[in-house]
């Protein structure tokens, strides 16, 4: 999957902006809060319908513009695939797919798969479980709908028992429907989580040894109420104390992963070249589970990912995102020393765009380094 053209209008700091792409490595050099950055998460919107920094779609619009607008055209599977989305301040967001509107932005995500590395992936070691339940989400619902329409069904399912909660509603009878969608949608999800953890870990391990070395081993595990018991189980084990608290405090809403750098926990005992290295191997590992489940190969996006890492591990790097098992790759950073060794090594066709205060413009070939 290709992704030939992007049109961006309003959207943060970029007022607007024409760029057309190369099939293979994409290079956007400037200094820091140029915008760089936010031609990656415009790329990112197209495909997951919001932004990768988790704003509200209200906050991506330019400041003081009425509507923000993206357009993509792709080609996927050998057809054009043109792709908008617009979002008027106080409006719900529209996404189009060749003029038409989607009816649930759910029946998009997976179209169009994409990953994206990024200094915010800190976030998946040192952040709340919920950063690392909205990775599981991201990978899994990108090849499978049916795991998506159950996250959405249980989180509608959570908030009406939380709501009878908090109501202190104590007839049994009430709860049954909500708490049926509950089991249901929380078995699925269990299952589809446990399935991923299991084929995803060796992807990862594999690239966090290409990268670190054999002298570093890590690991990760599902962490989950349903591994002991059903949710119906769960449930009624602490019905009292939900009631007490107002809220459902057990459940796959609560799921985490253990990620581990030998016997400890990574977010305990790992350096800071040793935590980037660990979301570097994550991502890269998400990418090639979406590609051989989808059978569609994602943009990979790379923002600034050389800092805070020695030169072995960035010369690793390079060796790895320079291989042809990646298709197309927009990257970023402030010099162009890492992505000249990169484009020399890949020796194809390639696009340099340099970003200065918002506006995006052709790099040409022996230009300022």
């Amino acid at each position: 999957m290709i992704l030939q053209h992007l049109h961006i209008l309003n959207y943060k700091n970029l007022v607007e902006a024409d760029l057309d792409f190369s099939p293979k490595v994409n290079c956007l050099i400037g200094n820091n809060g140029m915008g760089k950055t936010n031609v990656l998460d415009a790329i990112y919107f197209l495909s997951m319908c919001k932004s990768f920094t988790s704003q509200t779609d209200s906050t991506v619009i330019t400041h003081d513009a009425p509507f923000m607008m993206l357009q993509g055209h792709y080609v996927r599977r050998g057809v054009d695939e043109d792709i908008t989305v617009s979002v008027q301040r106080g409006r719900r967001k529209v996404v189009r797919r060749g003029g038409k509107e989607y009816q649930r932005l759910s029946q998009h995500i997976g179209l169009l798969p994409i990953v994206m590395i990024s200094p915010m992936d800190w976030d998946l070691i040192r952040g709340a479980g919920e950063e690392r339940r909205r990775l599981m989400n991201t990978v899994i619902s990108q090849a499978d709908a049916s795991y998506l329409d159950a996250v959405m069904r249980y989180n509608k399912a959570l908030e009406q028992r939380n709501a009878m909660l908090r109501r202190d509603m104590r007839d049994p009878l009430l709860y049954e429907s909500v708490e049926q969608v509950l089991c249901d949608t929380a078995a699925l999800i269990h299952e589809r989580r446990a399935k991923w953890i299991e084929q995803f870990t060796p992807i990862f391990m594999r690239y966090y040894t290409s990268i670190a070395g054999v002298d570093e081993v890590v690991r990760m595990s599902y962490q989950s109420h349903l591994n002991d018991a059903p949710m119906t189980a769960v449930l009624a084990a602490h019905r009292e104390r939900d009631m007490a608290l107002g809220y459902t405090s057990h459940g796959v809403h609560r799921d985490d992963i253990d990620l581990q750098l030998g016997d400890y926990s990574m977010r305990r005992t790992g350096s800071q070249g040793q935590c980037k290295t660990y979301t570097i191997a994550l991502r890269l590992a998400q990418f090639d589970f979406i590609k051989q489940v989808s059978s569609t190969t994602p943009i990979l996006l790379l923002d600034d990912i050389f800092d805070r890492l020695d030169a072995r591990r960035v010369e690793r790097i390079v060796d790895v995102v320079s291989s042809d098992r990646f298709g197309q790759i927009f990257i970023t950073d402030t010099n162009r020393t890492h992505l000249d060794e990169i484009l020399a090594r890949t020796a194809g066709d390639h696009c340099m765009l340099r970003v200065h205060e918002g506006v995006v413009t052709p790099q040409q070939e022996g230009g300022e380094q």
